[in-house]
């Protein structure tokens, strides 16, 4: 079995109308993790969603306020690194860290 190694799954859950300094919170956390050279994150844009306030959040024909979940990978220490910036970025939402194994795969 190929060899895996321990990582840190950080999972950022907001909605699409949450802004940072006038942006999409989305693409500013995205640079954010460019900036500090974080090995990876992904942008997910949900159907529906709720949350702590159990307000339904879907796209509207007026309105787009839809669930985001940024899913960030990387080592234990870079994830910390991460987490005040991002923590600052944020007026709410949901942080979540997990561990997971990692191995990256690359063929050709």
């Amino acid at each position: 079995m190929p060899d895996y190694q321990a990582a840190k799954l950080l999972r950022l859950h907001f909605t699409q109308e949450d802004r940072y300094r006038g942006r999409p919170l989305y693409e500013a956390i995205v640079q954010k993790c460019l900036e500090l050279h974080i090995a990876g994150a992904t942008v997910f844009r949900g159907l529906e969603g709720f949350g702590d306030t159990a307000e339904i959040h879907r796209s509207r024909v007026l309105a787009h306020d839809l669930p985001m979940v940024i899913q960030i990978v990387d080592s234990e220490e870079n994830i910390r690194r991460l987490l005040p910036a991002v923590e600052e970025m944020m007026d709410k939402g949901l942080v979540a860290m997990s561990d997971v194994m990692i191995r990256r795969v690359e063929k050709g």
